[in-house]
């Protein structure tokens, strides 16, 4: 075994993982933290950073920002979570993974410290990051939260901007069961001061929002009050201000909900530059069109196979399964297999409900403990109408997918993010 690999082991086991455990590993406060950067030296404070929340979108968002910042010429870090395939997706620099050497020193650096304070996986992996962002000296990072926003690990930075995704209903039982308590809980990220967007005006919403922001002295901009895109046979015109502002711009991130997400995008550019940052139009574009390519995003509407047509994607609550099958809807097919998986400490019922009966399902689950056993899942998929068979596995799910699919038929990976991370190829 690898130092690399040792040092990994020591996370996975000596730190509780939101992602493997659920909610025993996370830390309703942010004291762990602020220890955890005090020992490093407050990094945080050592470069400029964009701050993006929400519950769905906030990572498409945070990659396109990051890329367009890249393409603008500025030396970027960005940081989300979770991983699909490897830990060092979490924290990048110009689309570049941290270096497996740098995991392993920190480890060996902060092992005192780390034992002193005891953090969770994801308060330490924020550490590390920020720790990272500053050594390597970034113009700008763009930092995803985690879970939430007010208690969530990230919010001990006061960023230049702060960027909220649209609302709906996700780990209700940690952030509150009404849309109101789960946006107050991601408005805790906005600062005093520090200008605020948010992608989408929802009325059930939007007065927590105006609230706070008001509240704090804040700039609020609602993006899609500003933003408006017109659909093309080449992707958008954005118009802004009454007029055209991009033609032809065309997004490199396919899916509908995509559409959500990139006027809070283009939103957070205006405000950018309103605070003196150089970004031409040539550079959103390039940075719209690539994202993948400069920032390394996986698992976002990705084809992984053409024939028959494979398609994974990480939407996992109500408001992503909505637009999945709203894409799929739109995409032509004879038939439709899905490979399923979910975890098991969510009501999954809202999203059994919305899929469709006329599908045929394989179902599954990731090699994680939150993950729900796949003959749970298919009893409970059975008193939806929801027909199929049982292949814990994922890939072996996908296979029987692939040789059971007949022409023009497609098929759809998802369920949860940590199905998709475990698709051989992508």
């Amino acid at each position: 075994m690898s130092r690399y690999q040792e040092t990994l082991k020591y996370l996975y086991s000596a730190l509780p993982m939101y992602q493997r455990i659920g909610a025993a590993a996370y830390k309703a406060d942010l004291d762990n933290t602020l220890a955890l950067c005090e020992s490093l030296g407050n990094p945080e404070r050592k470069f400029k950073s964009i701050h993006v929340a929400g519950t769905n979108g906030k990572g498409s968002t945070s990659h396109m920002l990051a890329a367009i910042l890249q393409a603008a010429g500025y030396r970027t870090g960005l940081y989300t979570s979770p991983h699909l395939k490897e830990f060092t997706e979490r924290i990048r620099i110009d689309g570049r993974e941290i270096e497996q050497d740098f995991v392993v020193d920190f480890v060996d650096r902060m092992r005192p410290e780390l034992d002193r304070i005891q953090p969770s996986f994801f308060e330490m992996t924020v550490g590390m990051a920020f720790d990272y962002f500053a050594r390597r000296q970034v113009d700008v990072a763009v930092i995803e939260v985690g879970l939430g926003g007010r208690l969530d690990s990230t919010n001990v930075i006061t960023p230049e901007l702060s960027v909220i995704t649209n609302i709906s209903w996700d780990h209700m039982a940690l952030l509150g069961n009404t849309l109101q308590k789960i946006a107050s809980e991601k408005a805790g990220i906005i600062k005093r001061g520090v200008p605020v967007v948010v992608s989408e005006r929802q009325e059930e919403v939007e007065d927590v929002f105006i609230g706070r922001a008001g509240q704090l002295g804040c700039d609020l901009v609602f993006a899609s009050d500003i933003i408006q895109l017109h659909q093309q046979s080449d992707g958008y015109d954005v118009y802004q201000g009454g007029g055209v502002w991009l033609e032809g711009l065309n997004p490199g991130l396919k899916g509908r909900y995509q559409e959500k997400n990139l006027p809070g995008v283009l939103a957070a550019v205006l405000a950018l530059t309103d605070l003196g940052y150089e970004i031409s139009n040539e550079a959103i574009k390039e940075g719209i069109a690539h994202t993948t390519q400069l920032t390394g995003l996986k698992g976002r509407w990705q084809i992984i196979r053409q024939n028959p047509l494979t398609i994974c994607d990480t939407g996992h609550n109500e408001a992503g399964i909505l637009a999945v099958l709203d894409q799929l809807r739109e995409t032509p097919h004879r038939r439709l297999h899905m490979v399923i998986g979910m975890v098991n400490d969510k009501d999954i019922s809202k999203i059994l409900n919305l899929l469709p009966k006329e599908a045929v399902y394989y179902f599954c689950q990731a090699r994680i403990p939150r993950a729900m056993d796949a003959r749970e899942l298919a009893g409970q998929a059975a008193s939806f109408g929801l027909k199929g068979v049982v292949e814990p596995d994922v890939n072996a799910a996908l296979r029987k997918a692939t040789a059971e699919a007949g022409p023009g038929d497609v098929i759809f990976v998802g369920g949860s993010t940590f199905v998709v991370g475990e698709v051989d190829g992508i």
